[in-house]
């Protein structure tokens, strides 16, 4: 049982971080395991309605890799990814907008509506808000896309009438093609359009670990100028690369902090926003 006394202490703790997040714009990129498992989903929805219903501004942006590929694999079409994206042939881009903008999009709308939260599902199709251009790469990917341009209008329009954004990424270009968007890609420009306070991404590790191998050794705050040093020893590698300078391109375009956290840890974004030590790895 926590004591009364713990209870206030731990409220009373909470109340300068409230006071300066209120009326500041948060932009959380969803996915992984907290995407995944009913109960992470229940914890996640339930820490954005309660940051919604203090006066912070956040802005949901999703991705859905695992429910595209159970419906690929229902429709007998086999998921190929290339250099870590995955391959997007016109068949696959179908797929990829009816079950981004449709069934996970209104999926997140109808779990934060049921935690109490008034929300709005929108598509970077939507008022043109996720403007694309066909990725450059040296092997082919298809209709993956990157962003050239964020109109934040639609979003923007949610927020002041008090509802919570959650985008799904997918974006549109001047010949009217849509593109599959990166999430973290596409979380880092609204963010950086927005302004934001913070860009959040959820991940499936506690953060940057100076050894992989050990959690205990999470570094809880990297200066952007420190990211090609660790590159370099290789403390940032592999899949964590593209992560990691979406939170870079994010701060050097005028957002205040990103922040990798583990989504597999109940309310990690209560606990990364609203105490003195937060919980992942923090980039400014």
């Amino acid at each position: 049982m926590v004591s009364d006394e713990l209870r206030a202490e731990i409220l009373m703790d909470a109340l300068p971080y409230i006071q300066k997040y209120n009326n500041k714009i948060v932009v959380v990129k969803y996915g992984g395991n907290a995407m995944t498992s009913e109960t992470l989903k229940d914890a996640v929805m339930a820490d954005i309605v309660l940051l919604s219903l203090i006066g912070i501004k956040v802005v949901l942006v999703h991705g859905g890799g695992p429910e595209i590929n159970e419906h690929l694999q229902k429709i007998g079409k086999e998921s190929r990814f290339v250099e870590g994206l995955r391959y997007t042939d016109q068949e696959t881009m179908d797929v990829v907008q009816m079950v981004l903008a449709g069934k996970v999009n209104k999926n997140l709308v109808a779990h934060l509506e049921k935690s109490g939260g008034k929300a709005i599902g929108l598509c970077g199709i939507d008022g043109s808000m996720l403007q694309a251009e066909k990725k450059a790469s040296a092997v082919d990917l298809g209709f993956v896309g990157t962003v050239t341009n964020v109109d934040a209008t639609p979003i923007l329009n949610a927020l002041d009438q008090g509802y919570i954004p959650v985008v799904s990424t997918i974006g549109i270009g001047t010949d009217k093609q849509t593109y599959n968007i990166n999430a973290d890609t596409a979380a880092a420009k609204i963010a950086a359009t927005l302004q934001a306070e913070n860009l959040i991404l959820m991940s499936d590790i506690k953060g940057v670990l100076r050894d992989y191998t050990d959690e205990n050794t999470l570094i809880p705050l990297v200066q952007v100028s420190e990211v090609p040093s660790l590159v370099k020893q290789g403390i940032i590698s592999g899949g964590m690369i593209p992560k990691i300078e979406c939170c870079v391109e994010a701060i050097r375009r005028g957002v205040k902090r990103s922040i990798i956290i583990d989504g597999r840890t109940p309310h990690s974004i209560l606990i990364e926003l609203l105490s003195k030590d937060g919980i992942g790895t923090m980039f400014s």
